[in-house]
């Protein structure tokens, strides 16, 4: 089996071939820190944890940076809005972040460069950039020269006698082409600036993340990553910067994932209609959003709403399932039954590879895993003993891990303290069922489930777990 992935550049699946031999190289552009993260936030992070993990699960080592932009126009708006240090308000921002992705189950990158960092590796690459000629100081700005790159467009498919500034990129009529974005911006009073050759000033917001793929990654990587909103302006323009600089193509694989939608509109900042990561885990699990997100296409956009949450919980209670314990009066399956959930067995493990070799096709992956769920419960109702779940359920845990799911099923807060008493009122159900009370038998199981506790019956005994 190959591995393929949809290359935005060529727009395309590409068969997968690094530049080294399974060793991968991946930059994805991480947030602004101005405010607290949102699932929009965790949906993109969330998206190339998995491209990760499946690459380590197929053999590939994988040096992984994401890069904080801790300085920047909305920062500085927002500290000045509460009256605090601008850096001391990203720091905040940047630890609130990285707790969020580990309440998530989101690997850390292998290095998570800062703009504020960067800011010498920066300075040097405008200053190769200006003697190479692509690049222009202005009164204390620096420009670079868009119309000198031939292939300025290439990897939005605009036109660039059609196009616009884009996003942060302001319109100044002193600048040689409107088309021309800012790699270094002078110092206004009472910003935070860094002394350069031009002057005090920072870095524009483009030539931040070219730098850090300069310095951590080197000329050449193999999957550059993030939201397809970053597409145009700013990895157009990281293309334009560092393949002028370097001659050689600077990402061999351009990876971008959907928005997340709330009420049909991409949710941000700017919108207002944010669930914060926090707010998302106050009441739903960290395995719910990923299921959320695993059952969708990465590329495409994903709604958000308490059904699909629902689904993705209802779709979570299943894969838990199977994980479960054998009956109480368990004897053993018999063979044919076995034999099936070994056949099973190999059936889920090459679908799911081939269902994520294809660009990465999770919801595919998924339903193979639904498959063995099935073969386990049903062996289980035909009496397969805790020995015989074992190959099944671990087959099941190991790839359910590769998609960085976790699946721990839910508790009774104060541990296992309550069992004896569940196991007792659950023999007591028993004794009234045998007797014909079946109101009473009813009560206990309603009153369990009120308390979390759900029965479920078979020929072989109950089995019960945490709602």
């Amino acid at each position: 089996m190959t591995l393929k992935i949809y290359n935005t550049i060529t727009r395309k699946k590409e068969v997968f071939q690094p530049l080294e031999d399974k060793k991968v190289r991946m930059y994805v552009c991480g947030p602004t820190v101005y405010n607290k993260a949102h699932i929009g936030h965790a949906m993109s992070a969330m998206v190339f944890d998995i491209i990760r993990r499946y690459l380590e699960f197929r053999g590939y080592t994988v040096h992984h940076a994401m890069n904080f932009t801790d300085v920047d126009d909305k920062i500085i708006h927002r500290a000045n809005e509460l009256g605090m240090d601008p850096f001391k308000l990203a720091e905040g921002y940047i630890l609130e972040f990285e707790r969020n992705l580990e309440d998530l189950n989101i690997l850390p990158p292998t290095i998570k460069p800062r703009a504020t960092q960067e800011i010498q590796t920066i300075i040097a690459m405008i200053e190769d950039l200006i003697r190479a000629g692509y690049a222009y100081p202005l009164n204390g700005d620096v420009y670079f020269r868009v119309r000198k790159d031939p292939d300025y467009g290439r990897l939005s498919g605009r036109n660039l006698d059609d196009m616009r500034s884009g996003a942060r990129i302001e319109v100044d009529e002193r600048k040689e082409d409107p088309l021309d974005f800012a790699l270094w911006k002078g110092a206004k009073p009472g910003e935070p600036s860094w002394d350069s050759p031009w002057g005090p000033g920072r870095p524009g917001w483009h030539i931040e993340c070219s730098a850090m793929n300069l310095r951590h990654l080197g000329e050449q990587i193999d999957i550059h990553g993030g939201g397809n909103d970053l597409i145009f302006p700013h990895h157009e323009n990281e293309i334009a910067q560092t393949e002028s600089l370097t001659g050689k193509p600077f990402a061999r694989y351009w990876v971008h994932n959907g928005m997340l939608q709330l009420g049909g509109e991409k949710m941000s900042k700017s919108l207002g209609n944010l669930v914060s990561i926090e707010e998302f885990l106050s009441k739903h699990s960290a395995d719910a959003f990923r299921i959320m997100l695993l059952n969708s296409s990465y590329r495409g956009p994903l709604t958000y709403n308490d059904e699909i949450v629902a689904q993705a919980e209802r779709a979570l209670e299943r894969l838990q399932s199977a994980l479960r314990p054998a009956l109480p009066a368990a004897a053993g399956a018999p063979e044919p039954a076995l034999k099936s959930l070994q056949t099973q067995m190999a059936a889920t493990e090459s679908g799911f590879i081939e269902a994520m070799d294809d660009d990465f096709n999770s919801a595919g992956a998924l339903a193979h895993l639904f498959d063995l769920v099935r073969a386990v419960n049903q062996a289980r109702a035909e009496g397969a003993t805790d020995e015989q779940l074992q190959p099944p359920q671990a087959l099941l845990r190991k790839l359910c891990g590769v998609l960085g799911l976790r699946l721990e099923e839910k508790t009774a807060q104060g541990g296992g303290a309550a069992e004896p008493f569940i196991q007792l009122l659950i023999e007591l159900r028993l004794e009234l069922r045998k007797q014909k009370l079946y109101p009473l038998s009813d009560l206990v199981r309603n009153r369990l489930a009120e308390l979390g506790v759900i029965l479920e019956d078979t020929k072989d005994g109950t089995s019960w777990r945490w709602q």
